[in-house]
């Protein structure tokens, strides 16, 4: 057979049909399920489980497939097979048994391509560790979830409040202020200073930030992670996203330059200092990552993550208040009798304010700001229940499924204070209630979301009622990403 021949017989129809069956068979070969494996739907070559998921309702599927499947069991998104726990028992059963097992973050093409493997949350072995343990001690030191830190929260309180009034009772958008406000808080531990809610830049940064939160549910995840190779080489929103986060590492860049210029050693004043003096000690460890790229991505870190799930809980929170204003007014009622009107809430009032602390915690729950977690990844082969996961799986503790327990909670679907309060009326701790999650990744900000979500809330309901705009009714639907956020909302503020 001559070549011409050879290319008369090999036609397009042809290629096209082996490059379908050599794609069919590498996706069986890469995503072949591994012996004695936690059971799942039945997945499609290439794409998985996406003919079976609405990613605005995934956290809620999940536990319809737990019905089917049991508490421990097996999807394939995110380009991987994902095992997922459902369940309070079975969350905090594996978490905490198998925590050193479940330490790692999974290597994910998107993640990686935007946050590198650097920092607090993606980093993994034992340069997380010394960073986590960094930041934590470092962090305290400055007053996290620490008396001493009180005037700075309650200062941030009394000027979201001053901004609220401008308002004059009029319909806004409390989201900006609120997440201005919040990230206040954490900008001041990490780069010494805040930010004025008329701020434009800044402002155009937290909304970038918001919108990227919101990009990790979207379908483009999905893609980039099952076929990174193309999906980085096409427009599309992860570019825009990649573009945001590099603009906050450029903003991150800037303020590290600006406390290299007049630095004190002797004198930190915040996170940034105390790392670069970090960074000048003679040791030889370069493993923990004391660098200025490490810098960067642990304050983008700790930037993210002390702005966006403080601040969607407190809209999440004026939204209920909105809905039930009975709850809202025996709040008041509380704030008025422990605290009064002539001084700002303190947290030495939390102990004297059951309900209140009660209806946090609530809002806390049902708000459920990061309904499915962080996901983790195995370390090494690991047993889970009666079955054996491979070193690298990506694992899954579902929060919603923890937090709508139904066999932990009375109402788990109604907003019901009285999940957290005993017969005579005392606030009462649940052990259901995960909302920073539990084990070796637990939230490192869990005791500073703590202090904000008690002064800040408090402090709002101190000075105003909050209500909807004449005729329009409270709603809670929601985007879906990182965050479980309530959709954009106007309120009216009207001063008490």
């Amino acid at each position: 057979m001559d070549l011409l021949h050879v290319y008369e017989w090999i036609d397009i129809k042809t290629i096209l049909l082996f490059s379908l069956v050599f794609l069919l068979l590498s996706a069986y070969r890469k995503n072949k399920v591994p012996k004695n494996f936690p059971p799942g739907p039945w997945s499609l070559p290439i794409i998985g489980d996406l003919h079976h998921i609405d990613h605005k309702k995934i956290h809620l599927q999940l536990e319809k497939f737990a019905k089917q499947y049991g508490n421990i069991l097996s999807i394939r998104i995110l380009g991987s097979r994902i095992v997922v726990l459902i369940g309070y028992k079975t969350v905090k059963q594996v978490y905490l048994q198998e925590g050193d097992n479940l330490a790692d973050r999974p290597k994910l093409p998107i993640f990686y391509d935007t946050f590198g493997d650097k920092g607090l949350v993606a980093a993994n072995g034992y340069s997380w560790k010394q960073q986590r343990r960094f930041a934590l001690s470092t962090l305290q030191n400055f007053g996290m979830g620490k008396k001493s830190l009180e005037p700075s929260i309650q200062l941030e309180c009394h000027l979201l409040n001053e901004a609220i009034s401008s308002e004059n009772g009029q319909p806004f958008d409390p989201h900006i202020l609120l997440s201005n406000a919040v990230s206040n808080v954490i900008c001041v531990l990490v780069f010494g200073d805040r930010f004025e809610y008329s701020d434009n830049d800044f402002q155009t940064l937290l909304k970038k930030i918001r919108d990227s939160v919101v990009f990790w549910g979207s379908i483009w995840v999905q893609l980039y992670n099952m076929f990174p190779w193309l999906i980085r080489r096409v427009p599309g929103p992860h570019k825009k996203i990649i573009t945001v986060c590099q603009e906050v590492i450029d903003f991150i860049q800037g303020k590290v330059n600006a406390h290299r210029v007049d630095y004190d050693p002797s004198n930190p004043r915040d996170y940034i200092d105390c790392f670069l003096a970090e960074m000048e000690k003679p040791e030889d460890d370069t493993d923990a990552g004391f660098d200025v790229e490490t810098l960067c991505f642990c304050t983008l870190d700790l930037f993210f993550g002390g702005t966006e799930t403080t601040s969607t809980t407190l809209c999440w929170g004026l939204l209920y208040m909105m809905k039930y204003p009975e709850i809202q007014a025996k709040v008041q009622e509380e704030i008025d009798r422990v605290v009064g009107g002539s001084r700002q809430p303190s947290l030495s009032d939390r102990d004297n304010m059951p309900y209140t602390n009660a209806v946090i915690h609530e809002i806390q729950r049902i708000g459920n700001t990061v309904p499915l977690n962080l996901v983790r990844a195995t370390v090494k082969e690991t047993q889970i229940g009666k079955y054996f996961i491979p070193k690298g799986t990506v694992v899954i503790g579902s929060l919603t499924s923890v937090l709508f327990d139904e066999s932990e909670w009375e109402t788990p679907h109604s907003f019901n204070p009285g999940h957290f309060l005993d017969n005579e009326g005392k606030f009462r701790r649940r052990d259901a209630f995960l909302p920073f999650s539990l084990g070796k990744r637990v939230c490192l900000g869990e005791q500073l979301a703590r202090m904000e979500l008690f002064l800040f809330f408090s402090s709002l309901l101190q000075r105003f009622t909050f209500s909807s705009p004449a005729g329009v009714e409270p709603n809670f639907d929601y985007s879906m990403g990182t965050t479980r956020c309530p959709l954009p909302y106007k309120l009216c503020a009207v001063p008490r």
